[in-house]
């Protein structure tokens, strides 16, 4: 009895101690919280490694002071670790030295923290240390300039060469048959030599990536100064077309759209002619190069025309007639093409005939033919008997509008007012100076004798379009 009374005893107490044994395991094994280290932004935590080594902190500060060592700036620091915290201090010159110590220490292997306690030393010799260096910069300069004269000294000489050859302009304008398009070769050819000579000298010095930024920079620019300048560009291109096309002639008699006048010259830049009144007018060429262009003096042969309109009830045949030979007669209208007459419409109280005749502008100046021929066939027309009628007006009268007194109208018609008597122009047409009017052409001729700053681009041996 005795011993089954200790054994229901001692039972509980193995089986309480079976189950403390496996707990105290699984206690040992979960981390101390205390002992991970806390994870920076973007970074999972990183658990600190229970196992030490009698030599790892040594072997951290040795491996972080060789590496300062190597670096400029770093020399003055010291470096001291425990427990895998690694401890900065010293000071340094540079005002991102610290941090850039701080992120070397914590990235060697086995570090498990980092405490910065490093200060920036402000002193004399800190600044002589600059000025050291900035020395050290200006000798490496000064031990450059050699290459520096040799590289600029080669540019100048390929862009001298450029200059050389587009010296002759007489070369370019028999090959380009244009004295415009000659200048334009002439500065294209400057153009790639001054680049050329920048390229060998560049490449001599070890930039060509330099030139490689500055040509795109300048493609860049280019770009965006092509979008600003586009009216100019549009006009220099126009400027170019024009000299090669050549749409007229010096002192030629042109209209532009609406402006009229003569040509005085064509530049790189507008066209300039003298109006008839005599004042310079500028047209730009990119207006001039789009424009619809009159030219009066390519054809020396200028038809003019005018109306005149002949009663209802006479014969317009006959009255055609009568004014065609009337312009058949005239010494300065053209047997060949010969004048004509046709009835251009019937008004409500007359019919208009129209009457065309020819001309010579070299001879006969055109305002002056037709002033002098409207006269004569109008003067001839009335001889024949044909009436020339004023337009006549039919009026109404509603009810209730007042009338003349009786008598009063026919007291008004017996004296019907007199015509005075017309004066006889026999010789119209005849007798006046029709020769042409050269006052704004010489004034043209004498503009274009004196030196003038722009360049002309007209050239007379070129066809005109």
């Amino acid at each position: 009895m005795a011993w089954f009374e200790a054994r229901s005893r001692i039972l509980p107490l193995l089986a309480g101690l079976c189950l403390l044994v496996p707990l105290a395991p699984a206690a040992a094994i979960l981390p101390n919280p205390a002992d991970t280290v806390p994870a920076q932004a973007g970074q999972p935590a990183q658990e600190i490694d229970t196992s030490s080594d009698a030599g790892a902190d040594a072997r951290i500060a040795a491996r972080i002071r060789g590496i300062f060592s190597e670096l400029p700036g770093l020399e003055n620091v010291v470096v001291g670790a425990r427990a895998g915290v690694v401890t900065l201090s010293g000071t340094v010159s540079e005002t991102g030295a610290s941090a850039r110590a701080e992120a070397i220490a914590a990235r060697v292997s086995g570090v498990v923290t980092v405490r910065n306690e490093i200060e920036r030393k402000v002193s004399v010799n800190d600044g002589l240390d600059g000025l050291t260096k900035l020395k050290a910069k200006v000798d490496a300069v000064v031990s450059m300039l050699p290459l520096l004269g040799a590289a600029a000294a080669l540019a100048l000489a390929v862009a001298a060469l450029g200059y050389l050859i587009a010296a002759p302009a007489g070369v370019w304008q028999r090959l380009a048959r244009n004295s415009f398009l000659a200048e334009l070769i002439a500065s294209a050819i400057r153009f790639v030599f001054i680049v050329g000579g920048l390229v060998i000298a560049l490449d001599m010095l070890g930039a060509s990536a330099l030139l490689g930024a500055v040509l795109g920079g300048a493609g860049v620019i280019g770009i965006a100064l092509g979008f600003a300048m586009r009216d100019t560009i549009e006009n220099y291109v126009a400027s170019l077309m024009l000299s090669l096309r050549q749409p007229f002639r010096p002192n030629d008699h042109v209209v532009i759209d609406s402006h009229e006048g003569r040509v005085i010259r064509l530049t790189s830049r507008a066209t300039i002619l003298m109006t008839m009144d005599g004042n310079h007018l500028r047209i730009p060429n990119s207006a001039v190069f789009k424009a619809v262009i009159l030219n009066y003096t390519r054809n020396p042969q200028r038809q003019f025309t005018f109306e005149l309109g002949v009663d209802a009830d006479d014969d317009p045949t006959e009255a055609t007639r009568v004014g065609v030979e009337v312009l058949r007669g005239l010494p300065y209208v053209l047997k060949e093409p010969e004048p004509t007459g046709r009835v251009d419409q019937v008004g409500d109280s007359n019919i208009v005939l129209r009457f065309l005749a020819w001309i010579d502008q070299r001879e006969t100046d055109f305002y002056k033919a037709r002033s002098r021929a409207i006269p004569a066939v109008k003067d001839a027309l009335e001889e024949a008997g044909f009436a020339l009628p004023e337009p006549i007006y039919r009026l109404r009268f509603d009810a209730g509008f007042p009338l003349l007194p009786q008598g009063q109208g026919e007291q008004a018609s017996e004296k019907p007012p007199v015509a005075p008597p017309r004066r006889r122009r026999a010789d119209a047409g005849t007798a006046s100076d029709t020769r042409p009017e050269n006052e704004v052409a010489r004034m043209v001729d004498q503009e274009r004798s004196t030196p003038a700053g722009e360049k002309d681009l007209l050239d007379p041996s070129r066809p005109v379009e």
